[in-house]
This record gives C-alpha cells, structure tokens and sequence, in this order.
C-alpha cells in the first residue's frame, strides 16, 4: 500500500507555517487533553491539534476497520496494536481530509468546531502506556568518549560493544511528557577521595540526547523477530531526555549497570512521528567494523537523517545551544536493536519503549551530554548570557529540538523540555 500522506506536493486548506515541523505529510500521533476535560487521541497539522474521536464519530473514517472506540481512549496502545497497515490507512485518510481540494470538513463550521483546537486548548499527555523501557547504548563517539574519560583510552570500547547492541532494562513508571518538571535526585554518592559514600543530592545532574521508538505487538515468548521483519513492529520515534546522575551512577554501575541515577526520570515529546512520515529521509547506516552475526545482518537504508539540538535555558535567562548532532551517527540502528533484543525469544509488546542512548557526533558540538561537553566537569561550557555550567543546575530547564529536512521539505518533533527543580521537600503537615 502506497503512502499517499507523504506527497511533498499536498497542501491543506489549515494555516501551516513554512518552518513548521507539522506540516500535513507528518500526521504525527498524540493524546490530549481538549478545553472541555475530555481526553482523546489526535494529530497536528501545523498549530491546529485534531481531535481523531470526534473524526471518527462523525464518520470520517469510513471504510477502515476500526473499533468504534478505537480514538476514545487516553493511550495509543490499542491503535499501535491494530498494525502497519491500519496506521497507513488513518494517516493517508486524514491526508486527504484536510488536503486543500477537499471540502468536506472544511466547509462544515459545526464539525470543524467539535475537531479543531488551538494548541493553547490542549494539554499534552503521556502517549502510551509504557510497558517495558530498554535503554541502548548505541553511539559509538559517545561509548568512545566515556570510555576515554574512564578507563584506558587505547581500549575505549569493551570487548563486546562492536558485536552487539549493548543495553540495559530502564523503569517505564518515571517516563513524563515534556513540560513536566523533574526534582534533583538524592542517593548515595562516593566523594573523590573517600573510602565510604555519602548520602544527598546528586551534584552532577545530566541530560543525555537521545531519541526512542515505540513497538507494536511483535512476537510470542520464545519467538525471535528477524531483522528484515523488525521495522513492521515500530510504530513512530520521539525526542527522548534520559536523565542521569553521574556521581551516582558511578558508585553504583559495577557489576549490574546504571539503577537509581538512570530511574528517577526520563523526558519525551507527546508527538509520536511514524515511521511512514520519515520514510524520505533514509540514509545508509554506518559501516559496521566488525563482521556480524547473521542475526544483526541487514540490507537496506536502515538509519534517518534527523538533525538534532540541545539548549540549555537558566531560570530568568536565555536560551543556550549547547549541541547540535544527528540520529545517523548512531552505530546500531533500529532494526538490529530490536532483532537483539528479540533474539534470546523477549517478547516485545505495544508501547513498548526504547531508547537509542546518547547521541554524540565527531566533534565537541555535538556531544549528546554535559558529561561529554564539558568534559567532566574539567571545561565548562559557557552559556549566551556569560554563565557556566559543567552539569544542570537548579532551575535550568532542557529543551530538545529534532527534525527532518530536505529543500523545502520539512518533518519534525516539536521539542521534549524539562525544567530541574530543588530537590524534593516533603509538605510540613
């Protein structure tokens, strides 16, 4: 089936701004909040918020198979569940409803009433209910740069990361929607020069750039997905902020990997972005330096081309870009990360998340995290208005930015931003 959504020639009859990252070939998925406290699943076309429920109510989606409360509902599980070929079917119809030359919708004002909102109308919420979180560790630059900082710089790399996509099991209950605010974590921390840990307040709070997809139901326990099947089980990809605690983190990793300083949070734009909508953005994966097992073997343009930014913005201050890098750095694509995570039989199910890990490109600009720009800690970096950070301080927020671009074709993911608060003071009773 043809996706007819992507024609870089369709226009729609709703206002849509040149620079815009929903323009009408994304159709990205969400669930919002609308202005009369009702909950649904919708799109965006440009700075229009569409309410699918009512769409389908009033009949919108005839002749596609769907439940009849298949867009009621306050997660996108059940529509992931339906499949590919029902999500190119929604995305293509809602293509042609609000193309230009069709006048159905738009010359009904009492439908365009119960359907359209204005962005300041909704509220964003959580897209999915996350089942199971995987946190990969898939950029090369980046497990270089840690390695470098950390252990011998000859010997970067450990022994098995250029064979498998290395990962670890994230916590899905601390996954929040951008525009929650996160408390700086406390746990136990061992002080340079100490023999015992302390307890408090982590002192080197990161961001870490990354970007995640959401899985439909894919297998059956003891069921393997190949990799040539592996992109029919992902749905979409968004901005994903993995917070992380350094100085805990280093305490605790050995022998087991990161625990309290990755699960206190984990930030995500609401907009889920199909892997349909950024089909004209495939590019080659890098080559991979060792042979691979059959099994992580693929053909194909399997990696996009998603320009990436991270700003840093201190209370009552200005925004600061910090890095600018690119999802086609990463070592691991998608496709061989989910053919390893499934290869021991792992059965993956709808809304499933998972993250690609940091993102760092070649050079200093586009380190994926304050550990890697600043190096430590050993080079601050120096924000617009003359101060430094060498990690997030109280009251700084985070905001990532991502999209796709090609002449005057434009797909983006809004931006996941995330403000860091004191620590967490319990209410005096």
């Amino acid at each position: 089936m043809s996706i007819t959504a992507n024609d870089p020639k369709r226009k729609t009859w709703l206002e849509v701004s040149q620079d815009s990252d929903f323009p009408i070939q994304n159709i990205p998925f969400g669930v919002f909040l609308t202005r009369d406290d009702v909950i649904t699943i919708g799109t965006r076309i440009g700075d229009t918020a569409i309410d699918l429920g009512a769409l389908h109510q009033l009949g919108y989606f005839d002749g596609i198979p769907l439940t009849d409360d298949i867009f009621l509902q306050d997660t996108l599980n059940d529509f992931i569940s339906d499949g590919k070929k029902t999500w190119r079917l929604v995305r293509n119809r809602i293509a042609d409803i609000f193309d230009q030359g069709n006048s159905k919708l738009r010359d009904n004002e009492e439908h365009r009433k119960v359907v359209l909102f204005g962005l300041d109308e909704i509220e964003m919420q959580l897209p999915v209910q996350v089942g199971d979180y995987t946190d990969f560790y898939s950029s090369k630059e980046h497990a270089t740069n840690v390695g470098t900082m950390f252990r011998d710089p000859e010997n970067a790399l450990l022994p098995n990361w250029l064979h498998i996509p290395v990962g670890y099991h994230g916590r899905s209950s601390s996954i929040i929607p951008s525009g929650i605010p996160i408390h700086r974590p406390q746990g136990q921390t061992l002080p340079p020069g100490a023999e015992e840990p302390v307890f408090g307040p982590s002192k080197r709070v990161d961001f870490e750039l990354e970007m995640a997809f959401i899985t439909t139901d894919a297998n059956h326990l003891g069921e393997p997905i190949p990799i040539n099947e592996a992109e029919e089980y992902i749905f979409g990809l968004v901005l994903f902020n993995d917070w992380s605690a350094r100085d805990i983190q280093t305490w605790e990793y050995v022998p087991l990997g990161p625990f309290l300083a990755k699960n206190f949070a984990s930030s995500i734009s609401p907009w889920i972005v199909t892997l349909d909508a950024l089909e004209p953005f495939r590019i080659e994966s890098p080559k991979p330096e060792k042979k691979l097992l059959p099994y992580l073997q693929f053909e194909g343009k399997k990696s996009f081309d998603i320009e990436l930014e991270v700003f840093l913005k201190p209370e009552n201050g200005e925004e600061t870009r910090i890095s600018r890098s690119n999802f086609k750095y990463m070592y691991w694509n998608m496709s061989q990360q989910l053919a390893h995570h499934t290869v021991n039989g792992c059965p993956v199910i709808s809304g499933d998340m998972m993250g690609s890990g940091t993102i760092s490109g070649p050079t200093p600009d586009s380190y994926g995290s304050m550990l890697e720009l600043s190096w430590k800690g050993e080079k601050p970096v120096k924000l617009n208005d003359g101060r430094e950070r060498k990690f997030i301080e109280d009251n700084d927020t985070v905001i990532m930015r991502g999209h796709c671009k090609r002449e005057n074709y434009r797909i983006g993911f809004g931006e996941v931003s995330t403000k860091l608060l004191p620590v967490f003071e319990p209410k005096k009773k």
